[in-house]
């Protein structure tokens, strides 16, 4: 979004910047992605509705408009759109998320390599060591939690994130 302007609308001592309106509309998309994740209780489709090409590419070009436009929120929107849109199990969403968010981390990664950046390198192992533990403490978890039972738990955690950046862009925390 390089066309817009850094001040949107500036009126004496009230002012609207293009991050305030980006925040403001990713937060927006997140209180609808909740909602749908809390009160959707509609069966899974077949595998041949899911495979629908029309209806996944349209899903993609949104996810990645957005995720572009507000330059963050894969895991708020993939997981959604892959469970509302496309009526993926949860479970498969949440690892079908993960891994977009690896490969992206990665080519990211392999390209500051590249590039020449320095890297804090103990960092950088401590957090993937325990990256690694979360993911092994995840997977043992995830076999006493049902998906229908997260599907809603997810969907009050982006409420709670939603409401959190709302609050902070109105300065209210």
């Amino acid at each position: 979004m390089p066309l817009v302007p850094s001040t949107v609308i500036s009126f004496e001592s009230f002012t609207i910047t293009k991050n305030f309106m980006i925040m403001i509309f990713f937060s927006v998309l997140m209180l609808f992605s909740a909602f749908k994740m809390i009160t959707d209780r509609s069966l899974e489709i077949d595998d041949d509705q899911r495979k629908d090409g029309k209806r996944l590419f349209i899903s993609g070009l949104i996810v990645g408009f957005v995720t572009g436009t507000v330059g963050a929120g894969g895991g708020f929107l993939i997981i959604p759109a892959l469970v509302i849109f496309l009526k993926i199990p949860m479970k498969s969403a949440v690892g079908t998320s993960l891994l977009i968010i690896s490969l992206n981390s990665l080519t990211g990664f392999a390209s500051d390599l590249i590039l020449g950046f320095q890297f804090n390198w103990i960092f950088l192992i401590s957090l993937s060591a325990i990256a690694i533990g979360g993911i092994y403490l995840g997977s043992f978890i995830s076999k006493f939690i049902k998906g229908a039972q997260l599907k809603p738990a997810f969907g009050w955690f982006v409420l709670i994130m939603s409401v959190f950046i709302l609050a902070k862009e109105f300065k209210l925390i």
